[in-house]
Order: C-alpha cells, then sequence, then structure tokens
C-alpha cells in the first residue's frame, strides 16, 4: 500500500513549517520586543507576577482581564510582539490561582476569549485560570515505560470507572479511579490508556470534542489531580497512555472558533481551514495543520502530557484524519502528515522510550515507519485487521461460518516485519458502542452472562494475550461487563464479585503474556508460525517463540467449536514433554466450565503439519490450550 502521503506529494505541498511563538529574550530587528518578556505562551506565572502572551493576527487591541483587575478592559493592555500577531504583557502582583480571560477588539466586535494555551478553566464556559505546570510535587517519580513488547494496555474512560456516585448522577473523579488501581495491579496489567481529559463541554462526554486542549477536564479534578493520578498509577506499576484528539476540535464551547474575530465565509478563523479541508465527520473543525502557529499549538499540547505531566505515550485519534479529508483517504492532507512527523519525531528526540499509537485503522504500515523514511513515525497502530475477523469469528452464532484462515492471517500479520507496531483487542471504545455492544452481549443478548457468551468472550481474549502484538482490554471486560459503552453508566463492579473466576483467567492470561513464571518468553518475542487450520473441525494451532527452546517456545492450540474434541493431533516444534500452562475450561474459571483433559502432552517424533513432532490431546469446547516447554 503506498504511503498516505508520499515524500514527493510533501516536497511539492506550500511550506508548512512552524512559526514558533517568542521564545528568548531580547531579539533585536524585525519582530523584536522588550527585554523583560518571559517566554511560553498563555499565563506565564514568574516570580514578580503573571505574564500573557497571545496570539491574535486580527485584533486590534488586546487586554488580559481577570480577578487581578475586576475584570475590566483595557487596565492590562498587551502590546503587538511582532508582525505574526502575537501580543503581550506582565500584570506584576497577580498570582497563580487567578481567574482571567483575553478581551479583544476587533473589526468584528469587542470578544471575551479563553486563553487557548490555558492550562485550568473553571469550566468550559468559564474563567481560564493561572497555573504553575511546575509547582506540582511529583516526590521520587523515576518511572521507567515497559519495553513495548512487555506492555499490556488497559483502556479506561474516567468518568464511569467508579459506582462511587450513580445517585446524583456525578461523574468519577481521578480519585476515584486511583482506589480502583487495587484491581488493576492483582489482575496484572502495567499500562493505563485514558480515554481524553482535555476540557469538554458539560461534565459527562466520551472527551472526543475537546474545547480547550490544554486544560484538563475540571469535573474530573483538573490538572493537579491527573498529575496524581500519574504519579499514583507509576507507584503501582502503571504506564499511563493519553489519548488526544487533534483531527478536529469541539465544536461546542469552542473559544477557538474565529478567535481574533476573523474568518473567511463560513470558516473557523486562524486556527481552522477557511475552504473544504475544513470538513470532517464532527463538523467543519479541522485545524489548519499547514499554518505555523497553529502546528505549534498542537505540537505544544502534545508534548506538553509527556513533560508536564509526565505521562508514558500518546494515542492519537483517528490519524485518518489528520492526513486526509475522507475516510477514503483522500484528498491527501500533505500538512496533517508533516505535522505528525514532526511531533513523533520530537517525541522520539526527547523522551525515548515513550510510545506513540495511532487510530487510524487503514492498516498501513507507513504509519509506523520512520518519518526518515517517509513514514508517520508511530511506534504502533491499532489493527483493525486482527479486531474485526476475531470479533467475527467470536460473535457469529453458526460453527460453520468461522474461518479458521481469517483467524490465522490476523495472527500472524506484522507491519514493517514488527510484532509490536500493532495493537491487539477485542474490545475497545469504539467496538462496543455506536451501533455495536461489549463481545459477551453481541455473543448472546439473550444471557450475556451465560455460558457461550463466557466461553466464547474468553477464547477471543485468549487470542488477544497469545497472538504477536501489544495486547489491551477495555474497561469491565475481564468480568463480562455488557450492553454497550456509554458516558453515563458507571462500570458495575458488583460483576468483579460475581465473576472472580473469570477475573482470574485473565489475570493467568496476563501473567503468561508477560511471562511471570519464566515459562512463556515465547510471548513476548516477534515469532509465530500458524502450523495448523482446519476449518472443518475449527481447529487452529500456532507456535509462539523468541529465541526458541525451553521457557521460550509456546504451542497455543484453539477449538473454536461447540463440541469438545478428544484425540486431536497437531504438529509440535519438538518431541518430549510440554506443560500445560493454562485451559481455559478449567472449573476454577467458571462454574459452567468442565475442566475438560487438563493435561500436558508428550509429543512423539514424527512429522506432522510441517513439525518435527505431533502430540495428542482432548481439548473443550470453545476452549484454548497453552502448552510450553519445561526448562528441566
Amino acid at each position: 500500500m503506498p504511503p498516505p502521503a508520499p515524500p514527493a506529494k510533501l516536497s511539492a505541498a506550500r511550506p508548512a513549517r512552524p512559526i514558533p511563538y517568542p521564545k528568548a529574550a531580547g531579539k533585536a530587528g524585525r519582530g523584536a520586543y522588550r527585554s523583560e518578556a518571559h517566554a511560553g505562551m498563555g499565563a506565564i506565572p514568574h516570580a514578580g507576577g503573571v505574564a500573557f502572551r497571545v496570539w491574535a493576527p486580527h485584533a486590534e487591541a488586546v487586554s488580559v482581564v481577570g480577578t487581578f483587575n475586576d475584570f475590566k478592559p483595557g487596565t492590562h493592555p498587551l502590546s503587538r510582539e511582532n508582525d505574526e500577531g502575537y501580543w503581550y504583557c506582565d500584570v506584576p502582583g497577580a498570582k497563580v490561582g487567578a481567574e482571567y480571560r483575553f478581551h479583544l477588539k476587533t473589526p468584528a466586535g469587542e470578544l471575551s476569549r479563553i486563553d487557548p494555551y490555558a492550562r485550568e478553566v473553571t469550566n468550559s464556559v468559564g474563567n481560564g485560570v493561572v497555573y504553575d505546570p511546575r509547582a506540582f510535587d511529583w516526590g521520587d517519580d523515576h518511572f521507567p515505560t515497559p519495553n513495548w513488547n512487555e506492555l499490556v494496555i488497559y483502556e479506561l474512560h474516567v468518568g464511569t470507572f467508579n459506582d462511587t456516585n450513580p445517585e446524583n448522577d456525578t461523574p468519577a473523579t481521578f480519585r476515584d479511579v486511583i482506589h480502583r488501581f487495587d484491581h488493576l495491579r492483582r489482575l496484572g496489567i502495567n499500562c493505563i490508556q485514558v480515554m481524553p481529559v482535555a476540557e469538554f463541554p458539560g461534565d459527562r462526554s466520551w472527551g472526543y470534542n475537546p474545547a480547550h486542549v490544554f486544560a484538563v477536564e475540571s469535573a474530573y479534578g483538573g490538572p493537579n489531580a491527573f498529575k496524581e493520578f500519574v504519579r499514583e498509577a507509576h507507584r503501582n506499576g502503571f504506564a499511563v497512555i493519553l489519548d488526544v484528539v487533534y483531527n478536529h476540535f469541539g465544536p461546542g464551547d469552542l473559544h477557538l472558533w474565529r478567535f481574533d474575530g476573523w474568518g473567511e465565509g463560513d470558516g473557523g478563523g486562524i486556527y481552522f481551514y477557511q475552504d473544504w479541508r475544513s470538513e470532517t465527520p464532527w463538523g467543519h473543525t479541522r485545524p489548519d495543520y499547514g499554518r505555523g502557529e497553529v502546528r505549534q499549538f498542537i505540537r505544544d499540547n502534545a508534548l506538553m502530557w509527556l513533560d508536564e505531566f509526565r505521562i508514558d505515550g500518546l494515542r492519537m485519534d483517528m490519524t485518518l484524519y489528520i492526513r486526509s479529508v475522507r475516510a477514503d483517504g483522500e484528498p491527501n492532507l500533505p500538512d496533517g502528515w508533516s505535522l505528525i512527523q514532526w511531533i513523533n519525531r520530537e517525541v522520539s528526540e526527547k523522551f525515548p522510550g515513550k510510545i506513540t499509537i495511532a487510530e487510524d485503522l487503514q492498516d498501513n504500515e507507513w504509519m509506523t515507519k520512520k518519518p526518515d523514511e517517509g513514514g508517520a513515525g508511530y511506534s504502533a497502530q491499532w489493527d483493525a485487521r486482527f479486531v474485526h475477523p476475531v470479533r467475527e469469528a467470536i460473535i457469529t452464532p453458526d460453527d460453520a461460518n468461522r474461518s479458521m484462515h481469517a483467524l490465522r492471517d490476523a495472527l500472524e500479520l506484522k507491519y514493517n516485519n514488527d510484532a509490536f507496531q500493532r495493537v491487539v483487542y477485542t474490545e475497545s471504545h469504539d467496538e462496543v458502542a455506536n451501533g455495536k455492544a461489549r463481545v459477551p452481549q453481541e455473543i448472546d443478548g439473550g444471557d450475556p452472562t451465560g455460558y457461550w457468551a463466557q466461553k466464547r468472550s474468553t477464547l477471543g481474549a485468549a487470542l488477544v494475550f497469545t497472538a504477536p502484538g501489544i495486547p489491551m482490554l477495555f474497561q469491565g471486560q475481564e468480568f463480562l461487563e455488557g450492553e454497550w459503552f456509554r458516558d453515563t453508566v458507571p462500570v458495575d463492579w458488583d460483576k468483579r464479585d460475581e465473576f472472580r473466576g473469570l477475573v482470574r483467567l485473565y489475570r493467568d492470561l496476563i501473567r503468561l503474556r508477560l511471562n511471570r513464571a519464566q515459562q512463556s518468553k515465547g510471548l513476548t518475542g516477534q515469532h509465530i508460525h500458524v502450523s495448523h487450520v482446519h476449518d472443518d473441525m475449527n481447529m487452529l494451532a500456532f507456535r509462539r517463540w523468541a529465541d526458541g527452546g525451553p521457557g521460550d517456545d509456546v504451542m497455543i492450540v484453539a477449538n473454536f467449536h461447540r463440541e469438545p474434541r478428544e484425540g486431536y493431533t497437531v504438529g509440535f516444534p519438538a518431541a518430549g514433554t510440554w506443560k500445560l500452562l493454562l485451559n481455559s475450561d478449567w472449573a476454577g474459571y467458571s462454574e459452567l466450565f468442565t475442566g475438560y483433559a487438563s493435561a500436558d502432552v508428550v509429543a512423539e517424533p514424527g512429522e506432522y503439519d510441517g513439525q518435527p513432532a505431533h502430540g495428542t490431546f482432548g481439548i473443550g469446547p470453545y476452549s484454548v490450550l497453552i502448552y510450553g516447554r519445561p526448562t528441566a
């Protein structure tokens, strides 16, 4: 597949270099400004007060109003710094915690705007709050981000992750989520992916309608509460990945819209494209990726989360609509492609070891190629070619319609010959909403906690944790959360106790995936060989390995049929004893399971499935057996 925005197109595009805001004091010549100017954008606290800088090229005059001047326009005017439209002033005596806005006189009239760079707001239509990004006490936080081949991601939505306030319709907060860290720690995950937390309209939202991208949602607790969340996550052994939205802004409560009064036609003004390129599925609010100041704004936001909030990675929402206008990938937006490359280069250089993940869903290896090779430079991407065939295989009611060949292809896929350039999952916020439901609900809507739902949902989960790639769960998946995802319905934590056996199954799968017992190193490796594919019997078997040999080689056998298989034979990569590491049909996982044919296998010499040895075993309905070669 060709790159979505090949280098040839980029070189032919109009220049899209960033035009940084003033960062150093005392420059001479064109665009010079006062020697005492403080670097930065928005509200800049310092020892003598607070400085303010804003970009408003079409404004005729700008002043900052706030609690320090009774919100009286003109009391503290900003001076134009340069020809790019930056305005600046210093307010001696102003303090952290003061509320403020910018008051602009424009040809379109007088406007009151929340600072685009506001680190904190009272709410999405309230005021900015002067915030000191360096004042938080991080304690001894020096968290090493896990290697990407050892990540196990748990995606969650802050507002629904606790049911402490179901009666008064109050969303959960960061501190509510912290109170559930004990569950996540016992589960064994080591990475939390948080759905967007940038300030959005109202108190409840998925988060994909950002009104103020530098501010943390006030209903969740604001910026210090998020920093506390990250600090405590690190102390509990969890990396934190944040979902960010740069394919559009708003559309509600959007002070960026015609920020300084200017706009062409129906366009949104200085932050947005003014023509057909503005159109997205969420409104005509695509940022102008070709304008230097807007590029700087988005780049600054991405790096802020990694720097000031010490998160361990970014997941960028629907990058398809950054690099192109429509869902079919056309027309290309070279400016968007080069912006992505710039951000990923910056992350790689300034924050080595941090991960960036694209939600592009077009199975395009150029997303995870390095920028120097013409690629976008992401570390990994959500893999549509895994989730769709696997969900189809476990949701389809008729065994005859399950395709083992489609599963083989889903398991073996790599991008740029790197298994860990993809994130694999059966549930995500998108896959369990918008007309789709949680996997147990899709399997058996009449009994989403019954036998078939339990068996086939865990069968899919077993593939997630044994496939090459970065595995991901969605909140509550480990205890059969049903129906579909809504930002108004909290996670049903009673199910954690009701289905504690299934939680143990997920825990055991995660332990194997991370090689906690030093018996399954192969699940952290690059290699896979699907050696047995039998559509008529709905059977699949594959080997996973890193370097190969005892303690490394893992064999996985999966039965996608409602009947057990007795005396079934598949090829093994070596003769000898293969220890049963996990049987998903074990009765300890559910009172509905039988523990069918739980035993080690002695593989005999003799070619089978193209392998040098073969072993015979029994396997339960809709079950997975995981075998490893013992070290002694």
